[in-house]
């Protein structure tokens, strides 16, 4: 008896306009596909064609949202509430040009004077807000310095 190789499976190239799995996407993005299903619960903005079955296939768009929220969750450190309310105040060309553009960027000094326009972009209760947020990192890392 003579077996027969298997036929390797070719994976054809999809146009960018194709309609991808979830184990497609998970595979692009590099994240589990139960953590794409988590998103979707988490983020209005995600909504996947759904076919027979319950099988999701994603349009290039919701790939292109799900790669800035992987972006802005994993690279940038927001967490879902803080990406929630980026995309609440904001578009997506906003959100994408935002996620690009802070690891090239500094964060100014808000103590800085020269930093008067920075002051000028943050409404006073943002600004109250992260007065709070640095003062509580001070207070940290009196703390750690006393260990």
């Amino acid at each position: 008896m003579t077996t027969r190789p298997r036929a390797k499976k070719q994976q054809l190239e999809k146009s960018s306009q194709a309609f991808r799995t979830i184990s497609e996407v998970s595979g692009v993005l590099d994240v589990p596909q139960h953590v794409l299903r988590f998103w979707e619960t988490k983020f209005k903005e995600i909504k996947p064609l759904k076919r027979g079955g319950g099988r999701r296939y994603y349009r290039p768009n919701d790939i292109e949202v799900l790669s800035i929220i992987r972006e802005l969750l994993y690279q940038d450190g927001y967490t879902i509430k803080g990406v929630q309310r980026l995309f609440s105040e904001g578009d997506i060309k906003s959100i994408k040009k935002l996620s690009q553009g802070a690891e090239h960027t500094k964060a100014p000094n808000i103590n800085d004077e020269n930093a008067s326009t920075s002051k000028s972009v943050l409404s006073s209760s943002q600004r109250s807000d992260l007065e709070d947020v640095l003062k509580e990192i001070e207070a940290l890392r009196a703390r750690l310095n006393n260990i």
